[in-house]
């Protein structure tokens, strides 16, 4: 069939119409970008912005510090070791000296990579485009950012040298620790200047920009290791290095600074965990932080921050190598009101109250002995306590545990009792009762996030966790079974006012309310001389220098001690122990962290009321015998212990026969007693 005329008419003009479109597009973009990067070249060099960096303030709105800036220092290129530059380039930008400000092969592959894996796991920035980023623009994930990083990178290509822009990058990088530029990096890791810097020296530092507080070699050795490595490895495959010169440079042993350049600040440690959270969780830039005139207000307690510092250098002597780590929150919102990360700032960086793990101890055991109350336990339940050879996994395995000193019962013991003697046999007794995924579960639920394993040796806190972790943990018994999530900021403003961020704490509920109360007063029991049996309660050395009732625990491996507790408006949890894991050998030394939690407490709490727990709906008190955990009756002393409503004894102690709520009398040997029996 023949087509008419009108038709073959038609596609002809779409044809003309298509070839004028087709080279109307590519005549349109070249234009475009004729007029970018005219306007670039007339735009001129670009100023650095002037410098206002965020200010943090404590609580009551009192300046405490500020986004570090001084620790910056400009120098020459000239004046850099080369390996400092040739490892940056490798691993930062190898192909810096071939392009004007993007990689096109680096973004194909990025792209292409992507495509594969459907995410955004490679990044194609140049060095160019980080400069231009770092000193002019936000985090904000839109366009317009986008299409303005692109221009200043096109201005700083067109009116800079290729030398001037990677001096100005190796000056405006932030390494960590306040150290903006490899001068300050230089003289805060290895107390040097940058000329100096070995081969070694310099794949360390320049694996730190894309990561700094995780790649920091004073918080994480071993990843910044693995960092090192890469980079090493990179700077072969540009050419730069023989794989010998690598592997020697890795294998060098690296001698850190002490620090001695950092000024004395007010919460060091906690300033740190801010500038952590601005940067990391909260996503704010470097640009924004360091000439933004942000004003960013903390949860900090001065008074509490002050007190924490003092007692830790009053108790621990000036000579002892003993470290020490102290979280103190507000369990109502999470908010840190005081921390200390380590015993002197200066010498060391190194936040131990959140970046160390370490073995808590019996100062676990009342997550145990909250899963015990939730699974048929009361504080009344009594179990023997004599040396014990526990089997598990099918019969596989067994697990011989020790009471410190070598101390037993030898003969039943109340719940209550065991925990304020902190008895190890009653506790692994318990955990493999009720089944080891039932601590596993409380503790999760509790907040502790490290990772934890169902063995009969987490009944005695075998798995390491963090002082923070611990604090949070309290903080849900604390509050009745809420968690929170700590934090260390409440709000943070622009320079005009605006609100940029608000803090809205947010509280779930984990735990029955019930339950964590009556264990809340379970651990008061550690300060009560009434609990005393084969030994003394574990607070007894601290007992008369309180004046507030505290719910706690004490906690200790051979390499580490603990002391954590809690009011219904503080907790604080505290960490003894050297670095290396040395043993703690003397009781000066295993005595500090009750010494230190104790003093703290007391400062912080002065002027609250001496009792601030109250008891919710579905609880109450009887008077009970400590050593039978029957009701007190003619002859047997009595002490007020808590319980959910329906679970408390309704027997008397020596046979009484007088009955709680009746004049019949009943057998008290329930469940769990004729459960256990064989155990006594």
């Amino acid at each position: 069939m023949r087509l008419g005329k009108p038709f073959r008419e038609r596609r002809k003009g779409f044809a003309f119409w298509s070839v004028r479109l087709g080279s109307f597009i590519p005549a349109a973009l070249l234009l475009s970008l004729v007029m970018i990067f005219l306007a670039a070249k007339l735009a001129g060099p670009m100023d650095i912005p002037d410098t206002q960096p965020a200010i943090f303030y404590d609580s009551t709105g009192k300046q405490i510090g500020k986004w570090d800036t001084n620790n910056k220092q400009w120098v020459a290129i000239n004046r850099m070791a080369p390996s400092i530059k040739l490892a940056t380039l490798a691993i930062e930008d190898r192909h810096f000296f071939q392009h004007h400000g993007f990689d096109l092969r680096r973004i194909a592959g990025s792209a292409i990579t992507d495509l594969h894996s459907m995410s955004k796991a490679q990044g194609a920035s140049t060095i160019t485009m980080q400069y231009a980023k770092n000193l002019f623009l936000t985090n904000n994930k839109t366009w317009l950012r986008k299409a303005t990083e692109v221009f200043y990178t096109i201005r700083l290509e067109m009116n800079e040298s290729k030398k001037d822009i990677l001096e100005g990058y190796l000056n405006t990088i932030y390494y960590g620790h306040g150290a903006y530029g490899i001068e300050a990096a230089a003289k805060t890791y290895f107390n040097k200047n940058a000329a100096d810097l070995s081969l070694a020296e310099s794949s360390m530092l320049a694996g730190i920009p894309n990561g700094p507080s995780l790649y920091s070699p004073l918080l994480h050795y071993d990843q910044a290791k693995k960092r090192q490595r890469i980079v090493l490895d990179t700077m072969v495959a540009s050419g730069f290095l023989t794989k010998s010169r690598a592997e020697a440079a890795y294998r060098e042993p690296l001698e850190f600074s002490h620090q001695e350049n950092v000024p004395q600040q007010t919460a060091p440690y906690f300033q740190d965990a801010v500038r952590q959270e601005l940067s990391g969780s909260l996503h704010f830039s470097t640009k924004e932080l360091e000439s933004g005139g942000l004003r960013v207000y903390t949860t900090l307690n001065v008074k509490s921050q002050q007190a924490a510092e003092y007692w830790v250098k009053k108790t621990i002597p000036g000579n002892s190598k003993i470290q020490t780590a102290l979280v103190a929150l507000d369990p109502k919102n999470g908010g840190v009101v005081a921390m200390v990360g380590g015993r002197d700032y200066q010498s060391s960086a190194y936040n131990r109250a959140i970046s160390a793990k370490r073995a808590p101890g019996s100062a676990f055991k009342p997550f145990l002995y909250y899963a015990a109350l939730s699974n048929g336990f009361t504080p009344a339940t009594r179990l023997k306590s004599i040396p014990t050879v526990f089997t598990f996994d099918d019969g596989k395995k067994t697990y011989a545990p020790n009471n410190f000193g070598g101390y037993y019962a030898n003969g039943p013991i109340t719940m209550e009792q065991a925990l304020a003697l902190s008895d190890n046999i009653f506790a692994v007794k318990t955990h493999l009762a009720i089944g080891m995924d039932k601590l596993v579960n409380a503790a999760r639920a509790a907040g502790i996030t490290s990772p934890l394993s169902p063995i009969p040796s987490l009944a005695l806190g075998s798995e390491p966790v963090s002082v923070l972790e611990m604090a949070r943990g309290y903080a849900t018994l604390a509050n009745e079974g809420e968690r929170i999530q700590p934090d260390f900021i409440t709000k943070i403003t622009d320079r005009a006012g605006h609100v940029l961020y608000d803090w809205k704490p947010v509280k779930k509920q984990v735990l029955s309310r019930g339950t964590s109360f009556v264990l809340s007063q379970m651990m008061t029991g550690i300060f009560d001389k009434r609990l005393d049996g084969y030994t003394q309660v574990t607070g007894a050395p601290i007992a008369n220098q309180l004046t507030h009732k505290i719910a706690a625990k004490t906690g200790s491996t051979p390499t580490d001690s603990w002391m954590a507790g809690f009011t219904p408006d503080l907790v604080t949890a505290v960490w003894v122990g050297y670095d290396k894991g040395e043993t703690i050998s003397t009781y000066p030394d295993s005595g500090y962290a009750k010494d230190i939690w104790s003093h703290f407490m007391e400062s912080a709490l002065d002027g609250a009321p001496e009792n601030q727990f109250r008891p919710p709906d579905g609880v109450i008190s009887v008077s009970v015998d400590p050593k039978t955990g029957l009701l007190a009756g003619n002859g047997c002393p009595g002490r007020p212990t808590y319980f959910v409503k329906g679970t408390q004894p309704t027997d008397y102690c020596k046979g009484t026969e007088k009955k709680a709520g009746s004049s019949k009398k009943k057998d008290n040997k329930g469940f769990f007693y004729r459960l256990f029996h064989w155990w006594q």
